[in-house]
């Protein structure tokens, strides 16, 4: 099959590609090329929308001399130059980061915003009058487009991740228990591109997997056998404590030889990369973790921008709320809306809004369909649950029922983005580990919405919320915001 063979990934049989190395430089000359299309369209784009197809010149004024002048194709080229030098320099497009998480874009970001500000610096400086609305028109629309350009690939990328190609191949080496931790982990992410080829264990035992579907490969002292076994590209140090710092280093530099990338996993779990500092001290690359806060200046920025989002989005939506109040009211009696306390900020209780989606008497019959609960054991949901209207079967399966949260978020009750609110009766069922829960504002969307919704366990859920308590940032929102999105158009566990 032209250098490639058929493994079984996950459960699933997929087509594995064998260098690792050879598609991250395919791919990453695909993004380069993009990149470039992109920004000399829209340089040029932008000198032809203000000049047209005639010549235009830009003087730069020099004491006591003529005037100096050049062409604004010139300028065009010098930008279209140091911008891609920039990204260049940046690494946009370093193998580590180009195809998962953030990072990728927030380089794009600083790389185009460092070219904006020293462009206005130099022209400042030189008191050169070079027309705004190109260069306000290049940069910005340039920077949309090239996030754009990148967001596409990654979706062409992760498309191919499904069918196992474009993947890292790994193994795990370490203690079994810290290994299959890891092995959990990656599993719940396959976007990472992370090919579980196998695992090297203290006692190597080839008897049992270290988890169905990753084979343990033999023990320490058959790390190299294990790689050309495997034919991996990176390798996943989990930790051991027979495993000393000098063998390690000495791994290091068999890897180095066999360029192979090293990834050392430590016992830090569920904690983002901008809580996490390295502090090298004689040698040891010590890391230093923040903790996390719950007050201050970004929490007043995500106020604010809860504040604004939620007014303007109950201004738009207001025809579609009319539209829905009156749905309701004609499909069965009762109020159009629906008031439930729930438990927010520090424990304190408050009135959840939302369109009524049930019969008016639901909470009478409750007990009679608790032992039919599809939940995940402290959550009560049915599939298909009788108390459910033929309008509210509709309003829950795209979200639209929550919509009046909105008004929650307004009062600061709630926030876009957060936990779930859960009822007092949940409350009174949580551990020390649950309450964290409560130190933010419960979301009308979070990482447990776009995660799976009803058909995560109740350890999944609380993972996903404590994870977003602990690691939460603006940009994290937008980006969960858009998740939403996706998520209702594409309705899964929502009953």
């Amino acid at each position: 099959m032209g250098g490639r063979r058929i493994r079984p990934v996950y459960g699933r049989w997929f087509v594995v590609g064998l260098s690792g190395v050879s598609w991250q430089r395919a791919y990453a000359s695909r993004l380069f090329f993009t990149d470039l299309t992109i920004i000399v369209l829209m340089v040029l784009g932008s000198q032809v929308l203000w000049f047209g197809a005639r010549r235009s010149e830009l003087r730069i004024p020099i004491e006591n001399l003529t005037d100096f002048t050049i062409g604004y194709t010139l300028v065009s080229l010098a930008l279209i130059g140091f911008w891609m030098l920039a990204l260049e320099f940046y690494a946009t497009r370093d193998h580590k980061i180009i195809g998962t998480g953030s990072t990728e874009y927030k380089r794009i970001v600083d790389a185009s915003a460092r070219i904006f500000g020293l462009t206005a610096i130099v022209v400042f400086l030189l008191k050169v009058d070079l027309a705004r609305g190109y260069f306000l028109t290049a940069l910005p629309i340039g920077l949309l487009f090239l996030l754009i350009g990148r967001w596409a690939w990654r979706k062409w990328l992760i498309a191919r991740r499904r069918d196992g190609q474009f993947v890292h191949r790994v193994i795990v080496v370490g203690e079994r228990e810290k290994s299959t931790h890891v092995v959990e982990g990656i599993r719940r992410d396959f976007a990472a591109g992370l090919y579980l080829a196998g695992a090297v264990t203290e006692n190597g035992s080839i008897e049992q997997d270290l988890v169905e579907g990753v084979p343990v490969l033999g023990d320490f002292n058959q790390i190299v056998q294990a790689i050309e076994l495997s034919r991996a590209d990176t390798v996943i140090f989990t930790g051991a404590d027979t495993f000393g710092p000098r063998r390690l280093r000495e791994l290091g530099w068999q890897l180095q030889t066999l360029r192979i990338d090293l990834i050392m996993a430590p016992a830090l779990t569920d904690i983002a990369g901008p809580r996490i500092h390295t502090r090298p001290v004689s040698g040891l690359p010590l890391i230093q973790v923040d903790f996390p806060a719950f007050t201050g200046s970004r929490h007043a920025a995500k106020r604010t921008f809860d504040i604004i989002s939620s007014g303007l989005g109950l201004m738009l939506l207001s025809p579609l709320f009319a539209w829905i109040v009156i749905a309701v009211r004609r499909d069965s009696t009762g109020p159009a809306f629906f008031y439930q306390e729930r438990v927010g900020l520090n424990g304190n209780h408050f009135r959840m809004i939302k369109f009524r989606s049930m019969v008016t008497n639901a909470e009478d019959k409750l007990p009679h369909l608790l032992n039919s609960s599809d939940g995940n054991g402290v959550l009560f949901k049915l599939k298909v649950d009788p108390r459910v209207t033929k309008v509210g079967s509709m309003l829950r399966r795209f979200s639209l029922d929550e919509l009046p949260q909105l008004i929650n978020v307004f009062l600061g009750h709630m926030s876009l983005v957060g936990p779930r609110p859960p009822l007092a009766k949940e409350v009174e069922q949580y551990d020390n580990h649950a309450e964290r829960r409560l130190l933010v504002k419960p979301g009308i969307t979070g990482l447990w919405q776009v995660s799976g919704r009803s058909d995560l366990s109740w350890e999944d859920s609380i993972r996903l919320d404590l994870y977003y308590v602990e690691n939460w940032s603006l940009i994290g929102d937008v980006m969960i915001l858009y998740r939403t999105v996706r998520a209702v158009v594409k309705p899964n566990g929502a009953y």
